[in-house]
């Protein structure tokens, strides 16, 4: 019987091992290949945003899973990973076992404990979820007020991107902090203000939310109304990989080796947004992680040392709708046209599995 190569998640991370290893390395006989997704289509979360503000199609959104001779694909929802006895429980049918796993499942909302957040704001974390976002907001009266909570890049790419697509909403962003984008330098900072500013995008700092209600915003210096509030504040691994008994990062995230397994687990990868890595988690870190994990893996499998190099990452880009961006590129700053198409670039390769 063939061992199973279980790769749990189709998204960045997950498809970046499985066109690693079937392109470029030789799979033994005896290795399965498995992906397992809850979805039949991997979907390009970096532009959720856009599908959201209704200026992407859901069709847009949809890349084809990988068709290699020897991969199997598995379409189930995940509800449990059994370290113990090597086996993902799904909430219906029958368990699968595997011999080695990567686990690469993302992330989802974190609402930071705050009362109604769950349950009264939409977001953009899944593909069910955003799509439920899209309706919200597109659905929404002319005049409507529409509140983004969290000033980061995701907020600020939804706030941009809804704007472009309903100039007679109100529209703010509403952050803890003290500027948009605390992230990034304040000059960059500085300039998404400036072009919010320009297209009547309220930015609303040093708002220490407290809890949500249906229509209102209860903060501690007062309430705001809200037709639609979407959530943006935070990010935390998915409750599968919280459920893990294992040691973790303050974040949550899972804490690996050198070659990204669990310690106590060596047949176990984790990549992408569960794995505690020197770096915020992104689409690029996990593709990076993707790339080393079949690498660790191809060389195991016949006895091998693996060999890594660090994860180098190039930048982050960042939208202010269709003809405008910024970036961080290394310690370069960029504004203006010039990012925006370096963004559309990025995704088209991720579209046609470049890179």
């Amino acid at each position: 019987m063939k061992k199973q190569f279980v790769v749990l998640g189709g998204g960045y991370g997950g498809t970046t091992v499985i066109h690693e290893l079937f392109k470029g390395r030789r799979i033994p006989s005896d290795i399965q290949v498995v992906l397992v997704d809850r979805m039949p289509f991997q979907s390009l979360k970096t532009e959720y945003y856009a599908l959201a503000a209704g200026t992407a199609s859901d069709h847009e959104l949809r890349v084809s899973f990988p068709d290699y001779p020897g991969l199997t694909i598995k379409f189930g929802e995940v509800a449990s990973v059994d370290l113990e006895q090597r086996r993902i429980l799904f909430q219906d049918g029958e368990p699968l076992e595997y011999d080695q796993l990567v686990i690469a499942l993302g992330c989802t909302d974190n609402f930071h404990g705050i009362p109604g957040a769950a349950e009264y704001s939409y977001t953009i974390q899944s593909f069910a979820a955003v799509r439920e976002t899209y309706l919200r907001l597109n659905n929404a009266k002319p005049y409507s007020k529409i509140n983004i909570v969290g000033g980061g890049l995701s907020g600020v790419e939804v706030a941009a991107e809804l704007r472009e697509s309903r100039p007679d909403l109100n529209i703010a962003i509403i952050d803890h902090g003290s500027r948009v984008l605390s992230a990034f330098p304040p000059k960059l900072s500085e300039y998404v203000e400036k072009w919010f500013h320009e297209h009547e995008v309220e930015t609303l700092s040093h708002i220490a939310i407290q809890s949500l209600e249906p229509g209102v915003i209860h903060h501690e210096q007062g309430d705001i109304l809200s037709d639609v509030t979407v959530w943006t504040a935070g990010i935390r691994p998915v409750d599968i990989v919280q459920a893990l008994d294992v040691a973790k990062d303050r974040q949550g995230r899972v804490l690996l080796n050198e070659y990204h397994q669990i310690p106590e687990h060596p047949e176990v990868f984790v990549c992408g947004d569960c794995a505690s890595l020197p770096f915020s988690p992104s689409a690029q870190a996990a593709e990076g992680q993707g790339h080393q994990i079949a690498q660790v893996a191809s060389a195991l499998w016949p006895g091998e040392q693996p060999r890594l190099h660090p994860i180098k990452l190039k930048g982050t880009l960042g939208s202010l709708g269709k003809k405008a961006g910024f970036g961080l590129m290394g310690k370069t700053q960029v504004k203006g046209r010039v990012p925006r198409l370096l963004k559309s670039g990025v995704l088209w390769m991720s579209k046609h599995h470049i890179g």
